[in-house]
């Protein structure tokens, strides 16, 4: 029987460039889709997991993740002296319960994988969930609870995956799918960003794993990789050699919210999925008159 997946690893020292200058003061995983941190939907999906603790690997200039998930004592109680007790009780309920959040520092920027290793003395020797907060989700269940279901299954290493055109397969990592159904299959390889004619498939890493902790001493010696910076894909490949990697192909829709692209076509595709917010935000859209700028 598999070991539960209790702990979820959130890599969150990236300087988000591509944001700036929003970024310049702000951590990207704080920008939000419509009210709600990036980093907030990659918590929930985690907990709607079943995952208890939930580590983040930090750099400069991220604190204020670490206030995000704290208790906000002044704010609170002016919610509560207003009578505004739903927007309390939602920000109470955001938060995991104490003692259940770990921050550690990522000192240098050198990549996915070195961000991964930087969690090893908090996770341990039990397998671990890893959720990149740019990457966000939507479906029902989570994607994270779906692979927990496969991973149930099938133990070993999880992976989710997803169909890409082919010609975007070279900004992504990709695999090379073995037998099984959908939600299942075994995966025989991977490579990290391969030119359009050598790449095994289109179905591409979709930044959410399930990990044994073995990979934490093949990242300790993994030589520098694409970019100068230790690449988790690496690390894997050696780990495939040794143990189970399988694939599950989601089901949900995915927006990359590293892109300004994948961020607002997200804010669009959230508004327009809350009732209280879906029938101004339409009306609003209706007087833009967009065709004109299609």
């Amino acid at each position: 029987m598999s070991q539960r997946v209790r702990t979820a690893v959130f890599p969150v020292a990236g300087l988000g460039t591509r944001f700036l200058p929003a970024t310049k003061a702000m951590p990207k995983e704080m920008l939000t889709v419509v009210d709600r941190p990036l980093i907030q939907y990659a918590v929930d999906e985690a907990r709607e997991a079943g995952v208890e603790h939930f580590v983040f690997v930090t750099g400069r200039n991220k604190s204020v993740i670490e206030d995000h998930f704290d208790r906000q004592f002044e704010l609170e109680t002016t919610l509560e002296s207003r009578g505004k007790l739903e927007a309390l009780k939602e920000l109470q309920r955001d938060l995991p319960s104490a003692g259940h959040t770990s921050f550690t520092r990522q000192q240098e920027p050198l990549g996915l994988g070195h961000a991964v290793w930087c969690a090893r003395d908090i996770v341990g020797d039990k397998p671990f969930a890893l959720l990149l907060p740019d990457m966000l989700f939507k479906g029902e269940p989570g994607v994270l609870k779906q692979m927990i279901d496969t991973y149930e299954e099938t133990g070993g290493n999880v992976v989710a995956v997803e169909e890409v055109p082919e010609s975007e397969i070279s900004s992504y990592g990709v695999i090379a799918r073995g037998g099984g159904p959908d939600r299942g299959f075994e995966i025989t390889g991977m490579v990290e960003k391969p030119k359009r004619e050598d790449a095994p498939s289109n179905l591409i890493i979709s930044g959410r794993y399930i990990l044994q902790p073995e990979i934490f001493s093949l990242l300790a010696d993994q030589p520098r990789g694409a970019g100068g910076e230790i690449q988790l894909t690496d690390a894997m490949q050696t780990l495939m050699t040794r143990q189970r990697f399988t694939g599950v192909k989601y089901q949900g829709q995915s927006f990359d919210c590293g892109s300004k692209t994948g961020f607002l076509t997200a804010n669009v595709v959230y508004a327009l999925d809350r009732d209280d917010i879906r029938p101004g935000f339409l009306r609003e859209l209706r007087k833009l008159d967009l065709e004109d700028r299609l």
